[in-house]
This record gives structure tokens, sequence and C-alpha cells, in this order.
């Protein structure tokens, strides 16, 4: 009887391991296209939040979760590469993504918040292009 009940928990464990591995990131449709101009509007808002705005913790939870997702589900796809929405949607993410590991009780300085506008511009202008 230990035994059987041992397989059975092994399987079971095995199922649900790859079952919640096999899913897609939440949030994201896997649509390169949508899913970057809504990550954008995420990290957006989460950076224009006032630093005394209740829901601001919440906003850059959100878009720490959003970086996550994004890198997990694009970062590996050679066929997104040589455009150039993703390669500077990477370098946004990467430099907001660092600010919020190094300084996650600090608010994004002014002088990163303008780089990141002016790249979200570049993303968003390429992505109507269908670069």
């Amino acid at each position: 009887m230990k035994r059987y009940l041992s397989r059975l928990f092994a399987l079971l464990l095995v199922v649900t391991i790859g079952l919640v591995g096999c899913s897609k990131p939440s949030g994201l449709t896997g649509k390169y296209s949508q899913d970057t101009l809504d990550v954008v509007a995420s990290l957006r808002n989460a950076i224009e939040l006032p630093n005394d705005a209740p829901e601001k913790a919440a906003a850059q939870t959100d878009a720490r979760k959003k970086i996550n997702d994004f890198a997990a589900l694009y970062w590996r796809d050679s066929s997104l590469k040589s455009l150039r929405s993703f390669t500077t949607m990477r370098t946004a993410l990467n430099a907001l993504g660092s600010h919020y590991a190094s300084y996650p009780n600090r608010p994004v300085p002014e002088k990163l918040k303008k780089r990141l506008e002016v790249e979200f511009k570049q993303i968003e202008t390429a992505i109507n292009q269908g670069a």
C-alpha cells in the first residue's frame, strides 16, 4: 500500500509540475505586438504615478511581473532579435528592471524616466511600422 501511494504521489507531482511549467506567463497573449504595447503601457503607468500615490507599490509590483513575464516569453525567440522594437524594448526593460532590483524603495530618477519615455515612443513607432 505504501509503495502504491508513493508512486501515485510521484505521478501527481510530475503532472502538476508539467502543467504549471507549460502554461504561458500570466497577462501575455503570445502576440508580440500586442504584448509589447501592453507592457509599455503598464511600465509607463508605473513610472508616471506620483511617489505618494497609494497604488504606486502595486503598480511597481505589476511592472516587475510584466518585465519578467515578457522576458520569459520573448527573450529566446530568435525571429524577434532583428526587430528594432524588440532590441529597444530589451534595453528599456533591462534599465527599469535593474533599477527596481538595485533600488526597490527609491523612485525612478528623472533622467531614467526621460530615457525610458524616449525608448517607449521608439518602440510604439516601430511596432506601428511593423518593425
